[in-house]
């Protein structure tokens, strides 16, 4: 199993703190131990991959405090708004550790997230924001769940301007902004779609 395996049997992305991939294997162990999938050939054989990965990347992945954050230069306020690169849509999976959160919590959120990716990616935009409406529900005070959920109303909108339903791309794009209105990016996303709607007109 290589490293990159290893992180993905654990859920994580390549480069997680040692402290991530002790959080996720305690979660993803506890899920898949023998004790209580009793008979249940899949779960074992999974926690026997969780096991070796984990034994893995105690051996490589580094304390938080060793891992070098990367440096943000600094750009000019004159710089052209084309060099602004803005990220909405998911990437791999990146979960803070937040210790408001239980080990259950964290692993719902988890799961909620690449279950959100797969939604987003198959264009099933109602099921991408029933499943962000629920883990806002749950997690109400989760920067990132607050975030999801915006990107999922905000991706919708964009989809109904392409399908030429404008009146309801309205209404979800103001919807995002409501749901994460400090969040830059998505307000620079929501802009380009409105300009669309004003060209459509």
């Amino acid at each position: 199993m290589t490293i990159e395996e290893c992180y993905s049997v654990l859920g994580l992305k390549v480069g997680a703190t040692l402290e991530e991939v002790k959080t996720s294997y305690r979660i993803l162990a506890r899920q898949y131990h023998p004790d209580v999938n009793p008979g249940d050939g899949r779960s074992h054989e999974r926690f026997i991959q969780l096991n070796q990965a984990y034994h893995r990347l105690l051996e490589v992945a580094k304390p938080a405090a060793q891992v070098k954050q990367p440096s943000t230069p600094s750009t000019p306020a004159t710089a052209p708004e084309t060099t602004v690169k803005t990220r909405v849509t998911p990437k791999e999976p990146e979960f803070r550790n937040n210790p408001r959160l239980t080990d259950l919590e964290q692993l719902l959120k988890q799961r909620g997230y690449l279950q959100l990716q797969g939604f987003l990616k198959a264009q099933r935009f109602p099921r991408a924001v029933a499943l962000v409406d629920a883990l806002a529900q749950r997690l109400p005070q989760d920067p990132e769940v607050r975030q999801w959920h915006a990107i999922a109303y905000q991706r919708w909108g964009r989809h109904a301007i392409a399908a030429g339903d404008l009146d309801k791309a309205r209404i979800y794009l103001k919807k995002a902004l409501r749901i994460d209105p400090h969040n830059r990016s998505l307000w620079m996303e929501v802009e380009r779609d409105f300009r669309r709607l004003e060209q459509i007109f």
